[in-house]
């Protein structure tokens, strides 16, 4: 079977493309995804298995478990629709309620991932609760108190490995 990972080439005559391992040249990224995906490869990562979220910074791709293989792309996207439909904000809010003071993304992933009997790695429990913390603390119900891990690209990119928040407190009018 043939490799078919797909890069970015620059300086082409007709101007920026990508160039697979099979021998392919592609002009533009909406090719390159087409190609991946005739293939059965990632149509993220483009078969790498490594995702560059900003000039950089690499990690292994989030959309196909580092894999860099369609298959596992396709598994992870149903993972994280089924995360939506069972992992509720009120069920996250009843979850944070529980706690007084500062609480990590994890103790509250961990405490939904109880509460729902699941096994490790059955659904996309962190990210999923990640993003309604986030919905929270937008809505003012949460404050991060946490300070980034990382600064990616200046200030305009952070990395936040397990944040923490607390809970807002009402001035009890």
């Amino acid at each position: 079977m043939t490799d078919h990972t797909l890069t970015p080439r620059s300086g082409a005559l007709m101007g920026d493309g990508y160039a697979c391992t099979c021998g392919s040249l592609l002009p533009d990224r909406v090719n390159a995804e087409l190609h991946a995906s005739e293939h059965h490869r990632c149509t993220s990562c483009l078969g790498s298995a490594v995702e560059e979220p900003v000039p950089g910074f690499t990690r292994e791709c989030t959309a196909c478990a580092g894999t860099g293989r369609r298959r596992e792309q396709i598994t992870w996207q149903l993972a994280h629709a089924e995360a939506v439909e069972v992992i509720t904000l009120s069920m996250v809010r009843g979850v944070v309620a529980s706690y007084e003071g500062p609480f990590h993304l994890s103790e509250i992933a961990d405490a939904v991932r109880d509460g729902l009997a699941l096994p490790a790695g059955r659904l996309p429990v962190g990210p999923r609760v990640r993003d309604l913390l986030l919905l929270m603390q937008e809505s003012g119900e949460i404050h991060m108190i946490s300070a980034p891990d990382e600064l990616l690209d200046g200030t305009d990119a952070v990395l936040y490995r397990d944040p923490q928040w607390q809970r807002a407190r009402t001035l009890g009018l």
